[in-house]
C-alpha cells in the first residue's frame, strides 16, 4: 500500500528552517544555562571563564584580540580582566608588538582554572557523541555553513575555519579524502574540517569566496 503525506502537514507545520532554528535556540539556551551555572560554581562570570579558556587555547593575547575572539566589546573584556587580575588568575606583561599595550597571560592558578572553564561545553559534546560518525560529519558541515552565512552578514565574529583559511584546498582529491591542508600537506576528510584552528591564516576574499563555493557542494 502506497502512503502519502497528509495534505495538511505542510500547511499546518512551521517551516522546516524555523523548526531547525527553534531546536538550535533550545540548545543555545541549554548551553547558556549550563555556562552560568558552572561559572557561578567557579566564582567566575561566563565572560571571565571564556577569557581564561581563550588564553589557555591561544596563549598570550591583547585585550583587543580577546574581544575579537569572543565577539564582545573591549570595555566588557577590560572589566572582566580587571577582576581576573585581582583574583590572580591573569597577569599583564608588556606587548613587544605595541610599546604602550599589554599582553594578557594566565598565571599558574589561572591555568588550573582554565582547564575547568574549557570543559563547560562538554555536555553538548556528550550529546553529539550519541550520533553516528556520518551524522556528526553532516552536522559539522551544516554548522560550518551556517557560521559562514552569519559571518558574511556581520552577525558573529570571524571564526578560524578551514573555509576561510589560506591553506585550505577544497575538493581537490577523489575518494574519501577530498580536501587538502597545505599547512601540513595532507588530504582531509570532511570530518577533519575545523571551526577554530590555531594555524589558521586568513585567505584573501577571492580565495574565500571560491572555497565557500566548493564547500557548498558538500552535503
Amino acid at each position: 500500500m502506497t502512503r502519502t503525506a497528509h495534505p495538511d502537514f505542510d500547511r499546518l507545520s512551521q517551516r522546516l528552517e524555523q523548526r531547525v532554528a527553534t531546536g538550535l535556540h533550545k540548545l543555545g539556551l541549554a548551553l547558556k544555562h549550563r555556562t552560568w551555572a558552572l561559572a557561578h560554581e567557579q566564582g567566575l562570570s561566563p565572560t571571565q571563564g571564556q577569557i581564561l579558556a581563550a588564553l589557555a587555547s591561544d596563549g598570550p593575547l591583547s585585550a583587543s584580540e580577546v574581544a575579537a575572539r569572543l565577539g564582545v566589546s573591549l570595555p566588557t573584556v577590560s572589566d572582566a580582566v580587571t577582576t581576573l587580575v585581582a583574583k590572580r588568575l591573569v597577569r599583564k606583561t608588556p606587548d613587544p608588538r605595541h610599546p604602550r599595550a599589554s599582553l594578557l597571560r594566565l598565571t599558574a592558578r589561572g591555568a588550573r582554572r582554565a582547564a575547568t572553564a574549557g570543559t563547560w561545553p562538554e555536555f553538548l559534546a556528550t550529546a553529539v557523541g550519541t550520533l553516528s560518525v556520518g551524522e556528526q560529519t553532516v552536522l559539522l558541515v551544516a554548522v560550518m555553513k551556517m557560521i559562514g552565512t552569519l559571518q558574511a552578514q556581520g552577525q558573529i565574529p570571524t571564526s578560524r575555519m578551514c573555509a576561510t583559511c589560506l591553506h585550505f584546498r577544497p575538493h581537490v582529491h577523489d575518494g574519501a579524502l577530498p580536501h587538502h591542508c597545505a599547512f601540513i600537506d595532507a588530504p582531509m576528510a570532511e570530518r577533519h574540517l575545523r571551526l577554530d584552528c590555531a594555524e589558521h591564516a586568513l585567505a584573501p576574499p577571492d580565495q574565500q569566496a571560491a572555497a565557500w563555493g566548493r564547500v557548498a557542494q558538500t552535503g
